[in-house]
């Protein structure tokens, strides 16, 4: 152990251990190492039960009530969040080594619904719809109960006037695709409250949404060439390239979703048979895959090097900071920005879905089998997959008709 991590007792040095295994900088651990010693002293002060106060509550209490050495007065804002910070680290390495850490988060507690809402959401539980569409589900049904609050109405006085008020103020707020998914939502709602008799006339079948064709704008995808362009823009040298190298060439050249590619877990890898399981968000479909070098070679590179060891999540991807939680598609979509714009990439998309097009219309231009494609991509209907044909350009070039003269 190096000189600065002298007289450390069993916990201070196994926290020690679980900070190098995340890749903590050796000043950052000695940062963290001094702010946890003046948590417990303080906690001992105070007669604290140290595990109680490893919250995110008692840190900022105890940030605020630190006085600094030099000044003898409160410190300054960033040095009480630099506080925070290392706090916050001490704990996940306690909770790593299973110590009764309590919640960081005290506060953050699921949204309560009212009764109308929950049965809501159990019913459309009960038809096996995804979570997914729920969380779209669940907000339109509050929005047109709370329409109906300002019109000092309750679910079953609702009219058509009702409907065509809410339909209305969509259009000004949101563009014509997200309306038609909205009202898809509103009818499911109204359905519900028809067959639950809460409701005693089928206003869902007078919801009148915008009309969006299906192929109405072809694929967001992006020339194969940008696609690599973006991918040789990682630098797999700095934290995190090679993760952020291992997720966006799974999506390239597999076509995964963002979704896809955050729910691969550790066992869905068989490294043996040279597979990898894909499990669809949506319809909870896995399929396997063949697992090809380059792919094999990113996700080892990673796995040995950048992910942390001590991590309990079975997830593959996970954050670069402390507890190393999963990472969301929120994440994926400001990496793909981010090499991109390093890359010197500007396009009117660019978000987690623009390598899963890219793939199929490439897979498409090279002449492969639309219902092969639809079944890698996941697709549940081969139609779903046709639109792609139309931006594969060398195909079309090839089926076009000479021009008369």
């Amino acid at each position: 152990m190096s000189v600065p991590f002298v007289c450390l007792d069993d916990t201070e040095r196994e926290a020690v251990r679980q900070w190098r295994n995340s890749h903590l900088s050796q000043g950052t651990i000695l940062l963290y190492l001094q702010w946890a010693r003046r948590f417990r002293a303080y906690c001992k002060q105070h007669d604290f039960d140290e595990m109680s106060q490893l919250t995110l509550d008692g840190a900022v209490k105890f940030a605020d009530a630190y006085v600094g050495s030099r000044k003898k007065g409160r410190v300054a804002v960033s040095t009480r969040l630099s506080a925070q910070n290392a706090i916050h680290g001490w704990a996940c390495a306690l909770r790593s080594l299973k110590a009764p850490v309590s919640r960081w988060r005290q506060g953050l507690i699921s949204v309560r619904l009212t009764s109308l809402l929950a049965a809501y959401r159990q019913h459309r539980r009960s038809n096996g719809v995804a979570e997914g569409t729920l969380r779209r589900d669940i907000p339109t049904a509050k929005a047109f109960l709370s329409l109906l609050r300002s019109r000092k109405k309750r679910g079953e006085r609702a009219t058509v006037a009702d409907v065509d008020a809410f339909v209305t103020g969509l259009s000004t707020r949101v563009s014509r695709r997200t309306a038609a998914d909205i009202c898809c939502s509103l009818r499911s709602f109204l359905r519900f409250l028809q067959v639950t008799d809460r409701l005693h006339c089928d206003l869902a079948a007078r919801v009148i949404s915008p009309r969006v064709r299906i192929v109405e704008r072809p694929p967001r995808a992006l020339p194969w060439n940008q696609v690599r362009q973006i991918l040789q823009s990682i630098s797999l040298e700095r934290r995190p390239g090679k993760r952020d190298y291992a997720m966006l060439l799974l999506m390239a050249t597999y076509g995964m979703g963002a979704g896809e590619v955050l729910s691969l877990n550790l066992d869905d890898v068989d490294w043996k048979s040279e597979v990898v399981r894909v499990r669809r968000p949506k319809t909870g479909v896995t399929i396997d895959l063949p697992l090809l070098p380059p792919v094999a070679k990113a996700l080892t590179s990673y796995l040995r090097a950048e992910r942390p060891r001590h991590v309990e999540v079975r997830r593959i991807f996970v954050g670069t900071q402390m507890p190393h939680n999963p990472i969301t598609s929120g994440a994926i979509r400001h990496r793909i920005h981010h090499y991109a714009g390093r890359a010197g990439i500007i396009a009117d998309f660019l978000g987690s879905h623009v390598f899963r097009h890219s793939h199929a219309s490439r897979q498409i231009d090279a002449g492969a089998d639309v219902k092969v494609v639809s079944d890698i991509l996941g697709h549940r209907r081969p139609s779903s997959t046709s639109v792609y044909v139309r931006v594969a350009l060398r195909r079309l070039r090839r089926v076009a008709l000479p021009v008369p003269r």
